[in-house]
């Protein structure tokens, strides 16, 4: 069996799927295909993986492949220095996970100046082989004894002869691979208060005497436990019970001859000095992958949650970013997101102010014909949906609070200077909190997804892997949804299925150079847009009002012919297909079975002509916050209140109450049943009715419920 096919094996094993359908999935990867275009149109191939699937056989081929290259880079390094043996060789191509690779190759590393390399420069390697083996009752311990070498007592030859035993013993394989089994299923992690600090590290307090069995210990209490070492208010140690550890390294290493005691000091030495912190070492990066694995998946979800919340579609609205001093910025958009007004209006700066804002608020209505009024949620955003609530608008006028997290980081970006290069950022602002309305996800592909707000410790997790967990959350949501290709950004466009920022701009380019597009093929006209990249993103992209109905809708174009097919076996048009059900219900879709197209893609195809460009988000529905609650001094234990989940997280969910600061559902109150995970519950952007428990002022918590008392 060739190294691959192992590894497309033990991918197999791991992921719970056939070796068939993880060497399929790893072909189809080779040639450039992405994951959202295998799970959707390439499910005969790969048996129906989903992109979770798709997604683990793509990083376990990467993780198999970086573990190949380090194998070869080892492999060169010991034949360089002509060190492969065929044995070597043999243990180095068995090797399954890095740990144990890194073991083999240990005794061989070329190392800095060691301990145990002076004292075998001091001549005292077989004085150490004498006592390891225990072959030495012959031996004369004064013979070993050279002052020119710095050697001038019995002490210092037997404190050297045990420096090279501790080094031995630290590089045994099968020692270090039994104590990191221990260290795995026994460590303890223990962290204590740095005294002179207690006070400026209080957030920390919980963990200032703390300790739990490091594997059970939740990602996210890891984490803290991390930082608050990092920022050096706690000290930590992660480590099974000495004892048990000496117990298998004597097991190992009996003491024997008449210097029996000398090997087990030794013994004892390379766990203290040597094995001991090394296996820590690897521990705590194994539980900080753990914990980082762990944070990346939740704001993953919570982020899939927000990029595809209900979308409120091609209305005009008026966008308010609220503020006291300053004042509020006001815009106005179209139904496409395209900027036709702005001003400022200062609604919490008297009376006067107030009948000038007013009065502008109307006429922008009326001029704009404004359907919706957005409200950014941070600072006074309360006191500006008072006044717009308090005005007399047309009944049919929408209101509405808008999460603005990370609209400030657009409104200073390159993206927004080159959307707006002659308004400032406090219009950009603005406009993006309008848009967000309307499409949340085309307007939050514009920003970094960390500066989004719905992670957990986002700023201490490994930021590649966060970068790439993160990406691809947005990949599949935007491929899921679909993408109007006259009327998309580039930075949405970028996350097509086989497009990228060079071919989204060369897009853009062509449709202001040429006009809108009318049909999918045209797409083959745009600059390095080839055969292959119109593969991967012609099903992804939609043409509204196009000639042939299907350019708008998820069937790919090489499915075109067997549509064509289905209409002429029914004497109707392809558009006879669409809008008449009865049509629909005649199509044996079995007729159409092929050795490359199968049920589940003509399912697929069936359901896309019931429902062609269907969006998969849920409907837009208006929220309100309690009217009379607007600061945390308003509320009171039991009070009843609506809100809106801004984070899910393992402990548990934030809720904003429309008070400036969030109140914790703590996951013991989520439901009147047992919850092992949040997001069985919850969502973000989820409308929620929450029972206040406790409010701390002073510490701004404020503590909330979701069970029936």
């Amino acid at each position: 069996m060739d190294q691959m096919q192992h590894y497309h094996n033990r991918i197999a094993g791991d992921i719970q799927v056939s070796v068939k359908q993880v060497t399929a999935t790893a072909a189809l990867l080779a040639e450039g295909a992405t994951v959202p275009f295998i799970s959707r149109y390439r499910k005969e191939v790969t048996g129906s993986l989903d992109e979770t699937q798709i997604s683990a056989v793509r990083d376990q081929l990467a993780r198999l492949g970086e573990l190949d290259k380090r194998r070869q880079t080892i492999m060169d390094s010991l034949s360089t220095r002509d060190l492969l043996t065929s044995e070597l060789k043999a243990n180095l191509h068995n090797a399954n996970d890095l740990a144990s690779l890194e073991d083999i190759y240990l005794p061989y590393r070329l190392k800095r100046k060691t301990r145990a390399m002076v004292a075998r420069e001091k001549g005292l390697e077989p004085l150490a082989k004498a006592i390891f083996t225990g072959h030495d009752n012959e031996l004369t311990i004064a013979s070993f004894i050279d002052p020119q070498k710095g050697v001038t007592t019995e002490d210092d030859a037997l404190a050297g002869a045990r420096d090279v035993i501790a080094e031995w013993v630290s590089e045994d394989s099968t020692v270090r691979s039994r104590l990191r089994r221990l260290f795995a299923e026994k460590a303890i992690i223990r962290s204590t208060v740095v005294k002179k600090h207690q006070e400026a590290g209080a957030k920390f307090r919980d963990y200032f005497d703390w300790q739990e069995e490091a594997r059970k210990a939740p990602g996210h209490r890891l984490l803290a436990i991390f930082r608050g070492e990092t920022e050096k208010f706690l000290r930590l140690s992660i480590k099974p019970d000495d004892d048990q550890a000496m117990t298998i390294l004597n097991t190992r290493y009996p003491p024997k001859g008449k210097l029996g005691d000398h090997l087990k000091r030794a013994v004892a030495e390379s766990y203290k000095r040597l094995l001991g912190p090394s296996l820590e070492k690897e521990l705590r990066t194994n539980l900080k992958e753990r914990a980082d694995k762990e944070a990346i998946q939740v704001f993953a979800e919570n982020l899939r949650e927000l990029l595809l919340a209900p979308a409120l579609g091609q209305k005009t609205v008026m966008a308010l970013d609220p503020g006291f001093r300053t004042g509020t910025k006001l815009v106005c958009l179209d139904g496409h997101g395209r900027l036709l007004d702005f001003t400022t209006i200062y609604p919490t700066h008297g009376e006067r102010k107030q009948e000038e804002a007013a009065k502008i608020v109307y006429k922008l209505c009326q001029r704009h014909h404004i359907q919706t009024i957005a409200i950014g949620n941070g600072t006074a955003s309360r006191e500006t949906e008072e006044f717009i609530r308090s005005l007399d608008l047309e009944n049919n006028i929408l209101v509405t609070l808008v999460n603005e997290s990370g609209a400030s980081i657009y409104s200073a970006s390159e993206v927004a200077r080159r959307e707006f290069p002659d308004h400032d950022v406090t219009v950009r602002g603005s406009v993006s909190i309008g848009r967000r309305l309307q499409d949340p996800l085309a307007e939050l592909v514009k920003l970094d997804p960390k500066s989004i707000g719905v992670g957990q410790y986002q700023h201490d997790v490994n930021q590649g892997d966060l970068r790439k967990g993160l990406e691809d959350v947005v990949v599949s949501c935007v491929n899921s949804v679909g993408v109007e290709v006259n009327s998309a950004s580039p930075e949405l466009l970028a996350y097509v299925s086989g497009l990228g920022s060079v071919l989204a701009a060369n897009i853009v380019a062509y449709r202001d150079e040429h006009g809108a597009f009318t049909n999918r093929k045209q797409l083959l006209k745009v600059p390095r847009l080839g055969a292959k990249a119109f593969e991967q993103c012609a099903g992804f992209l939609r043409i509204h009002g196009a000639e042939n109905p299907l350019d708008d809708s998820a069937v790919h174009p090489e499915r075109y012919k067997t549509v064509m097919n289905m209409a002429a076996d029914l004497g109707c048009s392809v558009n006879d297909l669409i809008n008449k059900q009865e049509l629909r219900q005649k199509i044996n879709l079995h007729s159409y079975v092929s050795d490359s197209l199968g049920l589940p893609t003509l399912q697929d195809i069936l359901g896309e002509l019931a429902k062609p460009g269907r969006d998969p988000r849920q409907e837009f529905t208006v929220f309100s916050f309690a009217e009379n609650v607007h600061t945390i001094d308003d509320l009171i234990s039991e009070m009843r209140l609506p809100g809106i989940v801004t984070n899910v997280t393992r402990f548990g969910a934030f809720v904003d109450l429309g008070v400036h600061q969030d109140g914790l559902v703590h996951i013991s109150q989520l439901a009147n049943r047992f919850v092992k995970d949040p997001a069985e519950v919850v969502k973000v952007g989820q409308q929620v009715l929450v029972r206040v428990l406790e409010v701390d002022k002073q510490r701004k918590r404020i503590s909330l419920s979701l069970r029936e008392p």
